[in-house]
């Protein structure tokens, strides 16, 4: 249940090493290019004295040459009779036709050849190079395009992670809770270490496992936590991986993924965010990529023809099942969805003492008041809530993580980060107070509201003070009395405002949102406004690709339209003129309350409970 990202298994194999190879090939071009230029530029001919046409013609005149080579690109080579007996090398260019040269060659006697002129090691380097050039970077874009250890032509192999677990083996004991996920899993683990056990009786054990869930519940860890009670190689991919703008790489990539699981069977392949390459085809707005669809084609043909005697089991996970193409959902490709839900209190104390143990905790903090205090938390945000308070105490120099260290890191997860430096005006600090106080107190006098935990007015994130409150035990389901009642709990902040300044300020933007949502939502999908009835008006209109809601259908009349806005108007109504008359009446109480916020910033349940004059709270103890 813990943070499964964190969760490292040592690898099977070592990585591609890509330094070493790249090394030895540099070197090796290295070497052919100084070859090259050692063969090339060598001193091979005895060095010769370049003259002009002119002087070559005065020395013919005065007969000091005693050879000559006509080369054919116009060039002349010949030796002079040095006046020492040694010979003199030079050579010449012929500017123009001279019909003369010849015949007075001929004539003084000089022996006369050919030859073919040699073309120079620079001009032959300097025409190679951009060819040199070309198919260096060609060769490099190729062996670089796909990241670091691919090669060219390698674009359709799968890049899934193979782990094995050699040394400590995650299993489902590092899974804190999730008692019916690992139930269902349970039989995965028994097929992949008896098969005979199920084909005996004539069963088959499902090709695949969805785990649905949402994030941070430990989905990837549950699957890591299967391979290590099997015992089996397990491959990790993630559903973006299959896509690339390349056409047909996907398709290739998911042909390679299951090749390799068959050659490692038994084994897991497991596909994180499944969504990513398994949304419904044809959606429209974006639905319609036809290398996704490529792949998710493919990847439909693998596990139809995918046969579970083969020893493979595959998993996904997503946290969007409901976009999900039906074509992967049917029987004999993923079989079953098991719910990887988000912890209760137990499992959340559970969680914590996990994660307990790789701090040093001081001798009072109590993970049980920790845990009915994070309510609605994922196994991620306990990990990330334990991380902050082992930070809030390492700035201090704590030699331990204390309570108040928990107690911090949890308002900066809940509420966001304390802005304690910003500078707010003197008025605009009484009317925060004025604000958070009447959220405050309404959470004493309306039945059916969860307790106050805590009310300030130092800002944190983008607001400038918050009333937050934490329910006694983990609820799933809502009932009118406690919806309406929130409702009139988002109309405090307003109505305070108005009580005392007869106006009111953009801050109750928020609430304002909040609570007419709920009315909405109580009108049109729950069936609790009496006017309507039990009936659910308008569908969602939520686009596959996008994945949000953009609009509602209108499957309704006009005047059913004017009922709902009838219905909504009155809830609203009624929450308003509900916390506008208790404030009123306890106008006293909520005064001295703003005055508390003002000097101290920030109050618990009791000392709210204390300023109001009721008796403290049983049975929770604050965290």
């Amino acid at each position: 249940m813990f943070d499964d990202k964190n969760n490292n298994i040592p690898p099977s194999r070592p990585p591609l090493q890509t330094g070493r190879p790249n090394r030895f090939t540099l070197f090796f071009f290295l070497i052919i290019v100084g070859v090259f230029i050692a063969y090339f530029f060598k001193p091979n001919t005895p060095s010769m004295q370049e003259i002009s046409y002119s002087t070559f013609t005065n020395y013919l005149e005065r007969n000091e040459i005693s050879s000559v080579r006509i080369m054919d690109s116009g060039i002349i080579e010949g030796t002079l009779k040095g006046a020492s007996g040694a010979s003199l090398q030079f050579k010449t260019l012929i500017p123009y036709q001279d019909p003369s040269l010849l015949p007075t060659l001929r004539e003084r006697g000089i022996n006369v050849s050919g030859g073919v002129s040699k073309v120079g090691p620079l001009r032959i380097f300097l025409e190679l190079l951009p060819w040199i050039i070309g198919f260096g970077f060609i060769w490099f874009m190729m062996r670089n395009m796909q990241g670091p250890g691919n090669r060219a032509f390698q674009f359709g192999r799968s890049r899934a992670k193979r782990y094995q677990d050699e040394g400590k083996k995650t299993t489902f004991e590092d899974v804190a809770g999730q008692v019916d996920a690992k139930y269902e899993l349970q039989e995965v683990v028994s097929f992949l270490k008896d098969p005979q056990k199920f084909t005996r009786m004539g069963a088959k054990i499902p090709k695949g496992v969805l785990l649905v869930g949402m994030p941070g519940t430990g989905k990837t860890l549950m699957a890591k936590a299967v391979a290590g009670e099997a015992g089996v190689a397990y491959f990790h991919m993630s559903g973006s991986d299959f896509v690339e703008m390349f056409v047909g790489v996907g398709a290739s990539r998911v042909r390679d993924l299951f090749e390799q699981g068959r050659k490692s069977a038994p084994c897991i392949i497991f596909i994180d965010e499944l969504d990513a390459v398994g949304r419904t085809r044809g959606a429209g707005y974006g639905g319609g990529h036809d290398e996704r669809e490529q792949t998710l084609n493919q990847l439909l043909v693998e596990m139809d023809g995918f046969d579970s005697k083969d020893g493979v089991i595959i998993l996904a996970a997503t946290n969007r099942p409901d976009v999900l193409d039906p074509a992967l959902l049917r029987p004999g490709r993923f079989d079953r969805q098991v719910i990887v839900a988000m912890p209760d209190i137990k499992e959340r104390e559970a969680i914590l003492k996990i994660h307990a143990e790789k701090i040093p905790l001081a001798p009072e903090v109590d993970l049980s008041r920790i845990a009915r205090a994070t309510p609605g938390m994922s196994g991620a945000e306990i990990a990330n809530l334990v991380n902050e308070a082992a930070l809030f105490a390492a700035r201090q120099d704590k030699p331990t993580v204390e309570m108040p260290d928990f107690e911090e890191a949890r308002d900066k997860v809940l509420m966001g980060v304390a802005r304690k430096t910003l500078v707010v005006s003197e008025r605009e600090r009484r009317m925060t107070a004025i604000h958070e106080a009447g959220h405050a107190l309404l959470h004493y006098f309306l039945k059916n509201a969860d307790p106050l935990h805590k009310v300030t007015i130092i800002p944190h994130g983008r607001a400038l003070g918050m009333a937050m409150s934490l329910p006694l035990e983990d609820s799933y389901s809502r009932t009118r009395g406690w919806i309406e009642d929130r409702i009139t709990i988002c109309y405090g902040g307003w109505a305070a405002e108005k009580l005392f300044y007869d106006e009111t300020t953009t801050g109750t933007k928020q609430d304002l949102q909040q609570a007419t949502e709920m009315a909405r939502k109580m009108v049109c999908e729950w069936g609790m406004a009496e006017e309507l009835g039990p009936i659910t008006y308008g569908q969602e209109d939520e686009p596959i690709f996008i994945g949000k809601e953009i609009a509602r259908h209108k499957e309704y009349s006009e005047d059913t339209a004017r009922l709902i806005d009838g219905a909504v108007k009155k809830i609203l109504e009624g929450a308003k003129s509900l916390a506008e008359s208790i404030l009123l009446a306890r106008k006293a109480d909520l005064e001295r309350l703003a005055e508390a916020l003002i000097t101290q910033e920030t109050l618990i349940d009791d000392e709210v409970r204390s300023i109001l004059g009721l008796p403290p709270r049983a049975g929770l103890a604050e965290a």
